[in-house]
């Protein structure tokens, strides 16, 4: 951040201003505009323009009259009319640029409602406001507990202190009306101050409170978005998104704002396309549009006597096949005009570590016991004798083999005399086991 305020102590984590969007410098504000004339001086003659904008609490604005001509500038703190008493917020926008945003909110500029400013806020307006507003999370505690006694249907989403705490705002959300009378009286007599209810919607309500979205930044209606159209879930078909509410609805559980970003462009795309439910005329059957391709032209057709078969068409082709059904004449089949193969783009990056793929963790794992199985197959293959051989190192008592009893008499003979030879292989092949005894025959004869 660039607030002096939320810089970091240690050079580990920011320290927080705790200001709840009110920080002095103007830098953690939502909504935010640019003041691109700033540095620009005005023509001879020429008066500034008289109204400031002023932004209060989670990026409510409001316009305000300067009749005092002060010298205000951004990130200054101000007193405002209210009524009653008067509020404090901080001057966000001053200059020729207040014009263009009073017309886009619909704001008259020679309106007498325009509520004006009386003085820069003093030490002591300061010291009551923030006072006022480090009660305000212990009473939005208490005000739902008191929702809750009262059986009310109703979400107490936030609370905001006027300047001079005089007054308090509840801002809650409820599908149908509410009857909250009772309590309004026991808000005033358990907190001791004037009580104005608003109701919010649940858009209204994600913008003031904030948030991160699915796509890993902050929400659009609490950054830049002021106005909240109306979302359908035909944005959803024109896109061909698969229409599951856990993924087009947003925090506040209705339909993504971002739905209809670029609806414009998929509707343009969608003029050249023929009528997803044509059916296709040939002399093999009717055929059916089961898929299409906006941005590639392209649509994929499947006999109605078999749906697993699709056949892929281009929308030139596609339109000639229609002017022939226009003319009650049938073509011949799908497979003279169905296109064999499409060929996709060729990727210019390097893939270096094949994170583009989605399938490069479902490839099976190599078995470690591999290299086991082929040398236990290699000794199966080999004799007897040799897999004696081969086989681990054995003790110097050990070196013998048990006889085993053979019923052949004529062959006994046979296997003495290799028994013979392999102990005289394994001697030699195993010149560890004649060190120690030749190091104990040297040792008896010192």
């Amino acid at each position: 951040m660039a607030c002096q305020s939320c810089s970091t102590s240690d050079g580990s984590a920011p320290k927080g201003c705790k200001n709840n969007g009110t920080c002095g410098t103007d830098s953690c504000n939502k909504l935010t505009v640019f003041d691109w004339l700033a540095n620009m001086s005005l023509p001879n003659g020429e008066t500034p323009f008289d109204c400031v904008e002023v932004r209060f609490k989670n990026g409510r604005k409001d316009f305000f009259r300067n009749t005092e001509k002060l010298t205000l500038s951004i990130g200054d703190i101000v007193a405002t009319e209210a009524s009653p008493g008067h509020d404090v917020g901080i001057v966000t926008l001053t200059g020729e640029l207040v014009k263009i945003q009073m017309k886009k909110k619909g704001v008259k500029q020679e309106s007498a409602e325009i509520a004006k400013i009386y003085r820069k806020a003093s030490q002591k307006d300061i010291d009551i406001w923030s006072e006022a507003r480090d009660k305000e999370a212990a009473m939005q505690v208490k005000a739902r507990e008191l929702a809750i006694v009262h059986k009310l249907e109703m979400k107490i989403s936030d609370v905001e202190f006027q300047g001079d705490g005089s007054k308090v705002t509840f801002y809650y959300t409820a599908n149908d009306r509410v009857d909250f009378r009772l309590l309004i009286k026991d808000y005033s007599r358990v907190f001791s101050t004037r009580i104005e209810m608003k109701q919010v919607g649940l858009r209204q309500e994600a913008s003031r409170l904030g948030g991160i979205g699915s796509c890993g930044r902050e929400l659009c209606c609490s950054t830049w978005l002021t106005d909240f159209r109306s979302v359908n879930t035909s944005a959803a078909r024109y896109q061909q998104l698969s229409l599951n509410p856990q993924k087009l609805a947003g925090q506040c559980g209705k339909l993504k704002c971002c739905l209809n970003y670029e609806l414009d462009t998929y509707m343009d795309a969608l003029k050249g396309f023929p009528d997803f439910e044509t059916k296709l005329k040939t002399e093999k059957g009717d055929a059916v549009c089961q898929k299409q391709d906006i941005f590639k032209g392209l649509m994929w057709f499947a006999y109605t006597e078999n749906f697993a078969n699709w056949h892929v068409l281009n929308i030139e082709q596609v339109k000639e096949i229609i002017a022939e059904n226009k003319q009650n004449k049938k073509v011949s089949s799908l497979e003279d005009f169905a296109i064999e193969t499409v060929a996709e783009p060729e990727k210019d990056f390097n893939n270096a570590m094949g994170q583009e793929s989605l399938t490069r963790f479902d490839q099976p794992k190599k078995s470690k016991n591999r290299n086991k199985n082929k040398n236990k197959n290699k000794v199966s293959s080999q004799n007897p004798s040799e897999a004696k051989t081969n086989g681990p190192k054995l003790n110097q008592g050990q070196n013998k083999p048990e006889a085993k009893p053979n019923r052949q008499p004529n062959q006994a003979q046979d296997k003495g005399q290799k028994q013979n030879q392999n102990q005289g292989q394994n001697k030699k092949q195993n010149p560890q086991n004649k060190k120690p005894i030749i190091i104990k025959k040297n040792e008896n004869k010192e």
